[in-house]
C-alpha cells in the first residue's frame, strides 16, 4: 500500500520528556567508540563552556527512533510498511548540543511524501526542544518505502 500523500503537513502530538543523563551519554559515546572527554568528565565540559557533558551529536538518535519513528510506525493511516523501510538519508540542525540535565521533547512532522520509480519517499522532521520550549535540535530524515 503506498503511503498517503495526504499526510504531508501532518504533525504528532509532542512526547513525553526524555531525561538525558551522563550514564546514558556515556553508555552511548561507549556504544559508537568515542572516546571524547566532554562525554564523560564535568570538568572537561566546563573547561569548554557547557554546564555538564555533552552528548555525541548522533545521540539524538535515541529519540529520535523512540519518538519520531514511532509515530510514523504506529500511525496505520499513513501506510508505511515497516518490513520494506530503509533510512535513506539524515541530517541534524544543531542550536546547542545536548545536555546531561536536558528534559527533552520530540514533536514529529511530515514534511514530504513523493513516489519515484515505485518506491516511496517520506521525509521526516523532528523538532527536539526542552521541557521549557527551547529548540535544541531539529533532526530530518528521509526513509524509503522500497515497491514490493
Amino acid at each position: 500500500m503506498p503511503l498517503d500523500p495526504s499526510y504531508v503537513g501532518h504533525s504528532y502530538p509532542r512526547s513525553e520528556i526524555y531525561q538525558i543523563g551522563r550514564e546514558k551519554i556515556r553508555e552511548f559515546a561507549d556504544a559508537i567508540g568515542d572516546p571524547h572527554p566532554m562525554y564523560r568528565d564535568v570538568e572537561a565540559a566546563k573547561a569548554a563552556g557547557h554546564p555538564d557533558v555533552i552528548a555525541p551529536p548522533t545521540f539524538v538518535m535515541v529519540l529520535f527512533n523512540q519518538y519520531a519513528l514511532e509515530a510514523v510506525v504506529r500511525d496505520p493511516g499513513l501506510g508505511l510498511d515497516y518490513d520494506r523501510m530503509v533510512h535513506g538519508d539524515m541530517g541534524f540542525s544543531y542550536e546547542r548540543p545536548v545536555q546531561a540535565g536536558d528534559r527533552l521533547a520530540v514533536t514529529t512532522y511530515i514534511d514530504e511524501i513523493m513516489s519515484r520509480a515505485g518506491n516511496d519517499f517520506l521525509v521526516l522532521r523532528a523538532d527536539i526542544d526542552t521541557a521549557d520550549g527551547e529548540r535544541v535540535v531539529t533532526a530530518r530524515a528521509q526513509l524509503v518505502v522500497r515497491a514490493a
